[in-house]
């Protein structure tokens, strides 16, 4: 079965590996006593599964899984805002609210009855609670609270970033610490990850995230009129136009390349490729909403400068660890995860030229 990987990474993960104190560590004292007290397997019998209703509602994808403490995924459904979405241009806050609102109750009860069990049945009920839209956060959050007075269950919050980073961990035999990379549409950032609930941030984008400048770049050469784009997300559309495009047409920089630090900046990109944008539209007489005959090769471009800054600012932060003996130079492992198989690629090549060495790549969303 294809899991949504924004049900793993954003629920699944967080509960495998604190599905013992460490999970309720919030919560009163009697629930994480009852909890550890049910572990207990006595000789010859088989106590039932530990079964986690997951809701994730971050940003505009209604989601909800059940899971046992195995990572086994008992049942699921999503229900996608991309189409709705796509025709304004970007996630308009309020609207993916109401569209929450709308589906929320419907997806929880078919992941549900996807699962075969009951709210009855349940141990906990975990939902992402940070980071993401506030008026989308508050949907899940609201609906799981709902469910948490009506049955009784514990309340576990999830940190979807954290999630991401310990997501590896199901599917690669990943051993702290070990460094990770997380990109998104709404999020860049490097941070080491020594053990579950132990993270050290060690560099962030100051500005906006690699898929916002990306989805920012379409709308300006207005790819969206494009037949064959028309339904693509942004950053998608960037990557499958960039595959007929030349990138060393045009020269763009990579940002910050003389800071000491390990951030990531794209709004001085963005702002360069604008300007970049509109003198190609004066040279070629075209009007805005057109398209460039160039955008190919802009496309390109865009799409290797931002492989690029984000390999070299990774290359800074290895050796940072390296030099402060924070990672173990036998298990140095850096774990990168991109909103696409084309993303990882341009990320992996970067990668190879700069020697970053060990690399596990996860594709999620």
């Amino acid at each position: 079965m294809q899991v949504p990987a924004g049900i793993i990474c954003r629920v699944v993960s967080m509960l495998i590996f604190r599905k013992t104190a460490g999970v309720f560590a919030k919560l009163p004292k009697r629930n994480v006593y009852g909890f550890l007290r049910s572990l207990h397997v006595s000789p010859g019998v088989l106590s039932p599964p530990k079964l986690v209703l997951g809701i994730e509602t971050s940003c505009d994808d209604t989601a909800a899984a059940v899971v046992d403490e195995t990572g086994r995924v008992w049942g699921e459904a999503m229900h996608s805002q991309t189409e709705v979405h796509l025709k304004t241009g970007g996630i308009v806050p309020p609207v993916a609210q109401q569209l929450h609102r709308e589906n929320i109750e419907r997806i929880v009860e078919e992941a549900l009855s996807a699962s075969g069990v009951s709210p009855r049945d349940l141990s906990a009920i975990a939902t992402t609670v940070k980071p993401g839209l506030a008026l989308s956060l508050g949907v899940g959050l609201s609906f799981s609270l709902q469910l948490v007075n009506q049955f009784k269950k514990p309340f576990i919050p999830i940190h979807h970033m954290e999630a991401h980073a310990l997501t590896i961990r199901l599917t690669n035999q990943v051993e702290f610490p070990f460094l990770v990379l997380l990109i998104s549409g709404g999020h860049c950032l490097l941070a080491l990850v020594r053990g579950v609930s132990d993270f050290l941030l060690l560099g962030k984008s100051l500005d906006i995230a690699p898929g916002d400048m990306l989805d920012k770049v379409a709308r300006r050469l207005s790819l969206i009129n494009r037949h064959e784009y028309s339904t693509m997300s942004g950053g998608k559309a960037i990557e499958h136009l960039a595959k007929e495009g030349n990138r060393f047409h045009f020269t763009l920089s990579p940002p910050m390349q003389n800071a000491k630090n390990c951030n990531f900046s794209f709004t001085g990109l963005q702002h360069v490729i604008d300007k970049l944008i509109e003198r190609k539209e004066k040279e070629e007489g075209i009007e805005k909403g057109q398209i460039l005959s160039s955008a190919a090769d802009i496309a390109a471009a865009v799409q290797h400068v931002t492989a690029s800054h984000l390999a070299t600012r990774t290359q800074r932060a290895i050796l940072f660890c390296k030099q402060r003996g924070l990672l173990p130079p036998a298990n140095a492992v850096l774990v990168s995860f991109a909103r696409s198989p084309a993303s990882r690629q341009r990320f992996t090549s970067q990668r190879v030229a700069l020697d970053l060495g060990p690399c596990v790549s996860c594709w999620t969303v």
